[in-house]
């Protein structure tokens, strides 16, 4: 039998990649075998992104872009699923736009997958499946891992807080925990078979157990994965600063394994802003929230995801922003411009900003946190840490890993260390990045 092959275009976040991972695992329990190159592909699919526009207009043209291929190569397979084909209409659209498109599936049909290419494998038919609902956790998928030595896992799905610039609970659906003996017995697995540092993901893992039967929460889960034995990392994401509180806190302070490392996505400095973005909680519970962190543990790293452009948002606004990120002095933050999407509630808000107001703005806001980046680089001068080994970058020459808090450092060795722990010297410090040499 001549070998069959699929590629996979991934969009989005550590979550679009864990369930690339899942299919992949599909396709490889149906025969194929993974390639790079669209021409060799027998499939390929595309797992995509909602959140920001320009991963909506990047998958739309790099889908339009194999329709020459698609006329050459009579059999090839077309798939396009995940959250931008779980909108309202959107994945009847994509039919209609890309008539060389072969299979449509949303966010809750990805366990269905199988059974979706095999109907279009037989049938010959084009084929979309949307549900609507609520996602169904399915626990039969065995994902291909390809993030060697890290792994993701789901600790659950979906989202209640209705953020009003943001489209997840629109097409994830509500709130749905695993069962802690599912996600201890995959992290267990995992750990066995030499994976160093497991992330585990959800909207927002403070829910964890909110809506479900068990009584269990986030810091218990944590609290009884660190029980496991062996040489690993603990991470986890995202977080809503609304629901951290001091049980998780101490249960990260008190484990062996969980990185001293949170990310506490703030959006905005202004409360006024907070309360338009329905964030519920305040500029002022926010930086509670990051002193009651260093107040448990001094040496934590907080990373942050901040906005700015949202709409209404004045000058005054994004100067509250801007002092709350000193005060906070995050380790390292994504800052981005707020993008409309159509579905959210700020999508049709009053009070729009101009592009350029935006521009200046967001520039003004990453000078001022690669400045606190430049700073805390600083303090790495000449230090020993213990890193994880995760990869070698070609261009550069180096192998590169993480601390326990996140910072990458890149270093020469003569020998592969990754999925190795190694103890480097820091050497030379810029902003986010540090050079090291290996210890001895």
């Amino acid at each position: 039998m001549d070998n069959k092959f699929y590629k996979i275009n991934i969009y989005g976040c550590q979550m679009n990649v864990h369930e690339s991972e899942k299919i992949a695992g599909i396709l490889e329990e149906m025969g194929y075998t993974f390639t790079n190159d669209d021409n060799l592909a027998d499939i390929i699919v595309f797992n995509t992104c909602c959140i920001r526009e320009n991963a909506e207009n990047s998958l739309i043209g790099h889908v339009g872009a194999l329709k020459p291929l698609k006329k050459k190569k009579k059999g090839l397979i077309i798939a396009v699923g995940g959250c931008m084909t779980q909108q309202n209409g959107v994945g009847e659209s994509l039919m209609k736009t890309f008539p060389f498109v072969d299979v449509v599936f949303g966010t809750h049909n990805l366990h269905n997958f199988k059974n979706l290419l095999e109907n279009r494998i037989k049938t010959g038919k084009r084929v979309i499946e949307i549900k609507e609902g609520d996602l169904s956790i399915c626990e039969s998928i065995t994902p291909k891992r390809t993030s060697y030595p890290n792994a993701w896992v789901n600790v659950m799905y979906g989202c209640n807080n209705f953020c009003t610039y943001c489209i997840v609970p629109y097409v994830r659906g509500r709130e749905k925990s695993r069962m802690p003996s599912d996600v201890i017995n995959e992290v267990k697995s995992l750990i066995n078979e030499g994976y160093k540092e497991i992330t585990l993901l959800g909207q927002n893992v403070d829910s964890y157990g909110k809506t479900a039967d068990f009584n269990y929460d986030f810091a218990d889960l944590i609290t009884e994965i660190d029980k496991i034995e062996g040489d690993y990392r603990l991470r986890f994401m995202s977080n809503h600063p609304k629901d951290v509180n001091e049980k998780l806190v101490l249960a990260v302070k008190n484990s062996k394994h969980v990185c001293r490392s949170i990310h506490l996505p703030v959006q905005s400095g202004s409360t006024k802003i907070l309360a338009l973005m329905n964030r519920k909680y305040t500029r002022e519970e926010y930086l509670e929230k990051v002193n009651l962190i260093r107040r448990h543990i001094p040496e934590c790293a907080i990373t942050s995801d901040v906005m700015v452009g949202f709409p209404n948002e004045t000058e005054e606004d994004f100067l509250d922003t801007v002092d709350l990120v000193k005060q906070a002095s995050f380790d390292g933050a994504f800052t981005f411009v707020y993008s409309k999407r159509k579905g959210t509630k700020a999508y049709d808000m009053d009070g729009h900003i101009d592009e350029a107001v935006k521009k200046d703005r967001i520039m003004r806001l990453v000078d001022v946190q690669n400045a606190i980046n430049r700073e805390k680089s600083k303090k790495y001068n000449g230090k020993t840490v213990t890193i994880l080994c995760e990869d070698y970058d070609d261009k550069k020459g180096f192998y590169q890993g993480r601390d326990e808090f996140g910072r990458m450092i890149y270093f020469y060795s003569n020998k592969n260390l990754i999925g190795e722990f190694v103890d480097v010297t820091v050497v030379e410090t810029g902003g986010i990045s540090l050079k090291g040499e290996i210890k001895g």
